[in-house]
């Protein structure tokens, strides 16, 4: 899995949100290093949608703008435990890795 879809999948769990906050949420998680643009985070909720990973949730009207907000699904959350679980295993074994390289350090 790619690190924008794990970070708009991880965006997702727990309350539903609409594009911007989607954006806003996956700034925060990444500390700023991963900024989505709008095309590229739609058309990652379009395939992630697609994918059964992610549904629409509701629609608000704010300031005559419609926001549409999206929510993890059931696979979507079996998805990001399986990779999280991955990505726990691969931080193990580099941890376990530098540990050699660096004698003493727990």
């Amino acid at each position: 899995m790619r690190e924008p879809t794990f970070l708009i999948l991880t965006a997702l769990a727990g309350i539903p949100r609409h594009g911007y906050g989607i954006v806003q949420e996956v700034s925060a998680l990444s500390d700023g290093r991963v900024s989505l643009l709008t095309g590229t985070l739609y058309t990652a909720l379009d395939r992630l949608t697609a994918e059964g990973l992610v549904e629409h949730d509701h629609d608000e009207e704010v300031d005559g703008r419609v926001r549409h907000y999206y929510r993890l699904t059931a696979q979507g959350l079996a998805a990001l435990t399986a990779e999280t679980a991955r990505l726990r295993q691969l931080t193990g074994a580099a941890e376990a890795r530098l540990r050699v390289l660096r004698p003493g350090t727990a």
